[in-house]
């Protein structure tokens, strides 16, 4: 079953078109991940995808209903949550502020202490900050609430933006780790990534995009095989 189906996008800025009949689909439990070199279309089709930017055809739909026409905050109360790029986070607020924050639908205000455990548990470091000011933390440490305050939404599907990002080797590899676990409880998830290698080293199904449409797409093991992706991407 497909918990998220892009059908036939295209979308642009100011005339410009970016993205030209991209489809892709999140299968309900699964982790995919989307690669791709900078410029090719991945912060469009994420933007485009919740609801930031306007398609200009094609459409989006979430749990078998079209979402194309719902603004962004419709589509993260029904449970398509974002960690952006960047993280975005209140740097003079702590990290339990931070994590309070993610907890805006009334279903995850509900369960808001069972879910503070559960990303206590993924990343006990942050048990450890809670009362620290998010602006204090290290780079790998502010990655790690940036992904906590996602979870803390109780979300259908997570996507994130480009995770390892300014992150040492080791920090990035603990949170593809995180990844992982979280794929065991079943979360379904869409990681758009440029280290093309850690991505698909833990991805069920990948996407390459380039030049605004999908390249190559199938499952992430068999694209790790693939002659022009390991030449292109991973330099071998």
């Amino acid at each position: 079953m497909n918990l998220l189906e892009i059908n036939d996008l295209a979308s642009g800025y100011e005339g410009v078109q970016i993205l030209w009949g991209v489809n892709l689909r999140l299968e309900k439990g699964k982790l995919t991940t989307l690669v791709g070199s900078n410029g090719v279309g991945k912060t469009t089709l994420l933007s485009t995808a919740m609801g930031l930017l306007r398609p200009w055809q094609g459409n989006v739909t979430f749990a078998g209903q079209d979402v194309t026409h719902l603004s962004a905050h419709a589509r993260a109360q029904a449970g398509m949550v974002l960690v952006p790029e960047g993280r975005q986070l209140f740097t003079e607020m702590t990290v339990y502020e931070n994590l309070e924050m993610g907890a805006f639908s009334r279903r995850s205000q509900a369960t808001f202490k069972q879910n503070l455990e559960k990303v206590f548990d993924l990343f006990p470091r942050l048990k450890e900050r809670f009362r620290q000011k998010a602006g204090t933390l290290s780079g790998g440490e502010q990655q790690m609430v940036a992904v906590a305050r996602g979870l803390m939404a109780e979300p259908e599907v997570l996507i994130l933006d480009e995770l390892s990002l300014w992150l040492s080797p080791l920090l990035a590899l603990t949170l593809f780790e995180s990844l992982t676990r979280l794929k065991k409880t079943g979360l379904t998830m869409l990681l758009v990534e440029q280290n093309v290698s850690m991505a698909l080293a833990v991805s069920d199904y990948a996407y390459v995009l380039a030049e605004g449409r999908v390249h190559l797409e199938g499952p992430a093991r068999d694209l790790l095989k693939n002659d022009e992706v390991r030449r292109t991407y991973l330099g071998i």
